[in-house]
């Protein structure tokens, strides 16, 4: 679809007309439940194929785990080593869909290594040439060894001390909330719809069969109803709470890892290069990474029972973090130059329900209850629009619904073009109130947390700034949404609640 063509998305006001449009629809082709980047590239897939299609998300599109991610759509460099080839080329080439198809969101990033021993310079030029090499035609990039000059240059603050040299390759970035939200965007340009804060709440059951979702507008408190000749489950990591719907005593097929970031200034990590860690204490990597005028570090493998909405970052996974940089940094973080940490859950499948947790999988994996209730899990960003493809040929062979084949592979995601006009609302933070104004009208942003954490990275770039200028933004809000006192002044409270935890304790 070409940029002129790109319809505007339905805005925040009608959303009392969008609501009573999707319950005027008889029956639906295809029901989704989960706005993150599953649901999200499933509904688009769908509807670009020209199934009737519906997405319902609970709270705000990419509220969970796909807003917390690394910012990086890559192949995965440590699969390698596990000899996961084909995961890291199905990776590979989506990656290079994505920087075709979403230029404005994804970008290539060039990383350099530090090498402080010989044997790592030439196991980290063979691994990684062997990355670029399964990339194909799609590389980003030639693999090349740096001297200690050109080293010192990339990455200024690494630590000089038996620097040997580095290791220069090329990955993808991207912002993991902004895609989102494009492919909100994308799912209406195709005639599909999808709606934040509507949470299913029961699976409707006829004949055996799962016919359609029940559940409610959290806007307005309207109750809601909808049939469809198929539904699937893309809730991540709350995936197991669906299933459950349709059958009460499901084994668990989910075993959440939880993954904690920190946010410090970019004079950590001068310049635009991105720096690896090719393997940390606990044998991952880990990324330092410029992001949105910042450093992003991370990440952990902490596993986790439970699945809260708004995990918190341990202060052990904190100091590993920071610890880890400090081996590689002349200058190093402490915790008192962290300027947002946040944490974010995996959706991890075990081969099987009941295996350990030394066996979880990144990959992902459908499954279909016997009522038909179909379920996808796993997986990453990055393949989000191939695990899409696939559920949706599921979805419509189980649905009987006529085959159409999956335009998304080159199908351009929507383009918004946001007005940056007027002054910054904080000096420490690229957000005016026209930026506030369009994420309501055309983005879908119906709270102070939406606009502050997802349409733009405010919170997670400096949680201090961030509630500094959640009253202002909900007073602009308020204006474009109609709402009262009373509610702007909920907003603001719900939200200094939630920036809490994105502030990391002093030392």
């Amino acid at each position: 679809m070409a940029p002129d063509d790109i319809k505007l998305a339905p805005p925040a006001l009608a959303r009392p007309a969008l609501l009573a449009a999707a319950q005027a629809v008889a029956q639906w082709d295809v029901i989704i439940i989960g706005g993150g980047a599953t649901g999200l590239g499933a509904a688009v897939d769908a509807a670009s194929r020209g199934y009737r299609t519906l997405l319902l998300e609970a709270y705000d599109f990419a509220k969970g785990t796909s807003s917390r991610s690394t910012k990086l759509i890559h192949g995965g460099v440590r699969y390698l080593g596990q000899g996961r080839i084909a995961l890291v080329r199905e990776a590979l080439v989506e990656r290079a869909r994505l920087l075709k198809n979403a230029p404005a969101q994804v970008t290539p990033l060039r990383f350099v290594v530090p090498v402080y021993r010989r044997w790592d310079q030439f196991k980290l030029r063979v691994g990684l040439t062997a990355y670029e090499w399964l990339a194909g035609r799609y590389s980003l990039g030639r693999v090349r060894g740096l001297s200690v000059a050109q080293t010192r240059a990339a990455l200024p603050n690494a630590r000089p001390e038996g620097l040997l040299g580095g290791v220069e390759y090329f990955d993808g970035q991207f912002d993991d909330a902004g895609l989102a939200i494009a492919l909100a965007q994308t799912v209406f340009d195709h005639g599909g719809t999808a709606l934040n804060y509507a949470p299913v709440t029961d699976l409707i059951e006829t004949d055996g069969r799962i016919t359609g979702v029940r559940g409610h507008d959290e806007i307005t408190g309207q109750a809601l109803e909808f049939m469809g000749r198929v539904v699937i489950n893309a809730t991540g990591v709350w995936a197991d709470d669906i299933r459950r719907m349709a059958i009460p005593d499901a084994p668990p097929m989910l075993a959440p890892s939880q993954g904690v970031h920190v946010v410090v200034d970019a004079d950590w990590l001068p310049g635009d290069t991105a720096l690896l860690v090719p393997e940390t204490d606990d044998g991952r990597v880990l990324f330092m990474i410029p992001w949105q005028g910042k450093v992003l570090l991370g990440t952990t493998d902490t596993p986790r029972d439970d699945i809260p909405l708004e995990p918190q970052a341990q202060a052990a996974e904190i100091d590993f973090i920071l610890r880890t940089a400090a081996r590689y940094l002349l200058r190093a973080p402490g915790r008192a130059d962290i300027k947002s940490v946040f944490a974010g859950l995996r959706p991890l499948i075990a081969a099987d329900p009941d295996a350990p947790r030394s066996e979880l999988s990144r990959e992902h994996v459908i499954r279909v209850s016997p009522q038909g209730l179909i379920t996808i899990a796993g997986g990453k960003w990055t393949t989000y629009r191939q695990m899409a493809e696939e559920v949706i040929d599921r979805a419509a062979r189980e649905a009987g619904l006529s085959a159409r084949v999956c335009r998304t592979a080159d199908l351009p995601l929507h383009v918004d073009l946001v007005l940056a006009a007027g002054e910054r609302l904080h000096p420490r933070l690229a957000l005016t109130e026209a930026q506030v104004r369009h994420a309501a009208s055309a983005q879908f942003a119906l709270a102070v947390e939406d606009v502050l954490a997802r349409r733009s990275r405010a919170l997670f770039l400096d949680a201090d700034a961030a509630c500094a200028v959640a009253p202002e933004v909900a007073r602009i809000l308020a204006d474009e949404l109609g709402r009262d006192a009373d509610w702007l002044g909920a907003q603001i409270s719900d939200f200094t609640v939630l920036a809490a935890a994105y502030h990391a304790a002093p030392d």
